[in-house]
């Protein structure tokens, strides 16, 4: 019996491969019918021999949806197999890729690092890895989805478009989402091997995109910032300047909606570095030059020749608290990257901590023996959680990030081997800039107290010390996250009440360890002013000097920890063993962050975490 095949559709006959005594397959293309442009196979519905082309059907002839085109007889030994152009759509015809799917490929693979053998090795001859082999270290195998990475640069007016692909792959711009750790980010790094990691044109308008989408996903950012800024060979940009690219505000916009990590490794100039002073935390590789113009920007400003080598070295990045975190090379900058974003996906199962009753010598009995407020730090939190930021600037406080059985947390604390601790204008622009850090991503903070107060005298006064030290209380004041206090030693007017919140009230805890002493000033100054009378009316320096003594002592049987407890200004002295069951208990008691976190809640708590 035979069967009709039919056209499926109204259109035109473009082809009609078989004839009368044909033999076919089932799905081999027996016609194909042109409609609206688009050209549709018609397929053999069982395997047979044409016994007839209907009257008229031939290239070019008009056909009806439905109309006979021929008719198929089954025969016992069909034919094996089809033509390769008559073979069902999709069918690849040959072992090999089709042409255009290997065109694709071949064009993805030109910014590959084993197409680009002479720039992978002059990079590695300066001791630095290509940008490919740094978010390869970061990401999870095969996470990475990127975004334009067959862009070029705008300079077709000037080269070849061969000559583009070749040697501007990606437009020196390698993007995309993909997972670190198993969490979603957005990582970004400038390419140095591509004009010299310089911002394009598609550059850009890459930036553009990827800032969008993880502002859209409230993605975590890392961005490999390395570059010379501004690139003045483009010649296809549609205006003369490109002042009104939007990658600096999108990306400032981010500030406080996701967390934001830059690093640096080698020359970071001008719009890279503009970038760059936009993250929370600056992780940089020994060799590092960080600046807002690089020695041709420099120059041309007339203001005298240097090498790229004396414009902000890491030496004076760190010093000045440009830079968070100080590394070696790349691959302690990703681990470091790694770390930080970590604090930002919640606890972790794991975890150990170092004998709790060894805090118990860690303050000196001695209350005027200084002593390392790192190794309490070290001690008090998970083993190997600390992750100290800006510890090359503000050397009186201590700005770090922990974990306490698991739990991310931030840390502040004073540092009693300068100044003894008291706070002055740097360690405050330091300790509120990281409590802003701590708010925006929900971070309970543990305030280790330590000073004698704010700063005093004129050279103090000199540094602006009123505004600085006054942004610890309305930061303080505008948290919303658990906020913890232990005093360990010194707990002295305005300076203990600022790294308490403001007030002692104010924590969800305020505890004093053993050695924990307090007093609306310090207590030799409050004797000296209090007692002027009585101390003059001694003659002898030695009486007086062993008045004052006294006079001291007796102040800090008043001041001293256990004492304050009985007036219950503070909530309890306690055994700095058990330290840590504090901080968990209240932690825990803590309500969970507004909005389910800083990922999911509607709009930033925050509306940026201050760059400074």
């Amino acid at each position: 019996m035979a069967d009709p095949v039919v056209s499926p559709l109204v259109g035109t006959l473009v082809r009609v491969p078989v004839s009368a005594g044909d033999e076919v397959v089932a799905g081999q293309v027996v016609a194909v019918v042109e409609s609206m442009k688009m050209e549709h196979a018609v397929e053999a519905p069982t395997a047979g021999r044409v016994v007839a082309v209907a009257e008229g059907i031939g290239p070019g002839a008009q056909v009806a949806a439905g109309q006979l085109l021929l008719t198929l007889e089954p025969v016992d030994a069909p034919a094996a197999v089809a033509a390769a152009e008559d073979a069902p759509a999709g069918s690849a015809g040959s072992a090999g890729l089709r042409p255009d799917v290997a065109e694709v490929l071949d064009r993805h693979a030109v910014g590959l690092d084993e197409r680009r053998p002479e720039a992978v090795a002059k990079r590695h001859g300066r001791g630095q890895r290509t940008a490919r082999e740094n978010i390869a270290d970061l990401v999870d195998p095969g996470s990475l989805v990127e975004y334009g990475p067959l862009a070029i640069a705008a300079q077709r007016r000037r080269r070849s478009l061969e000559e583009l692909v070749e040697r501007t792959p990606a437009d020196g711009l390698v993007g995309g989402i993909a997972t670190v750790d198993g969490a979603p980010a957005m990582v970004v790094s400038y390419d140095y091997t591509v004009l010299a990691g310089t911002q394009g044109f598609q550059n850009h308008r890459k930036k553009d995109r990827l800032f969008a989408l993880a502002d859209d996903l409230r993605l975590p950012v890392v961005f490999f910032t390395e570059g010379g800024g501004g690139r003045p060979g483009d010649t296809d940009a549609t205006g003369p300047t490109g002042l009104d690219c939007l990658a600096f505000r999108l990306f400032a916009e981010l500030s406080g909606r996701a967390p934001l990590v830059g690093i640096v490794s080698g020359r970071c100039f001008a719009g890279n570095a503009a970038l760059l002073g936009c993250c929370d935390v600056v992780i940089a590789t020994a060799g590092a030059n960080i600046g807002m113009g690089g020695p041709a920007m420099i120059e041309g400003g007339g203001l005298g020749v240097f090498p790229p080598e004396a414009v902000g070295p890491l030496s004076v990045q760190v010093a000045n608290g440009v830079v968070d975190v100080a590394v070696a090379d790349e691959a302690e900058a990703v681990a470091a990257a790694k770390q930080y974003l970590g604090y930002f996906h919640g606890p972790v199962p794991d975890w150990a901590c170092a004998p709790q009753e060894a805090l118990r010598d860690a303050v000196p009995a001695d209350r005027k023996r200084v002593y390392d407020v790192r190794r309490v730090i070290d001690g008090l939190f998970d083993t190997g959680s600390v992750l100290e930021l800006r510890g090359g600037w503000g050397a009186g406080m201590v700005t770090a990030l922990a974990r306490v059985e698991g739990r991310p947390v931030g840390v502040i604390a004073n540092n009693p081997m300068h100044l003894g601790g008291a706070i002055d204008a740097d360690a405050a622009d330091k300790a509120a800039r990281f409590l802003q850090l701590c708010d925006a991503f929900d971070l309970p903070v543990v305030s280790l107290c330590d000073t004698p107060g704010f700063m005093v005298g004129p050279a103090a006064e000199e540094t602006a010390l009123v505004r600085h030290v006054s942004r610890l209380f309305v930061t303080a004041a505008s948290m919303t996250v658990p906020l913890v206090t232990v005093v360990l030693r010194k707990g002295y007017g305005l300076g203990a009440q600022s790294m308490a919140g403001g007030s002692f009230k104010a924590p969800l805890f305020l505890v004093g360890w053993p050695t924990s002493e307090f007093g609306g000033m310090g207590l030799e100054g409050a004797v000296t002013l209090g007692y002027r009378r009585e101390l003059e009316a001694v003659a002898d320096p030695d009486e007086r000097a062993a008045l004052f003594d006294r006079l001291v002592a007796r102040a800090y049987e008043v001041g001293r920890g256990l004492s304050t407890a009985t007036f219950f200004e503070i909530d309890d002295v306690i055994d700095p063993a058990d330290t840590r069951r504090w901080i968990t208990t209240a932690l825990l008691a803590a309500p969970p962050p507004e909005g389910g976190g800083w990922r999911t809640r509607p709009a930033p708590k925050r509306p940026m975490v201050d760059t400074w």
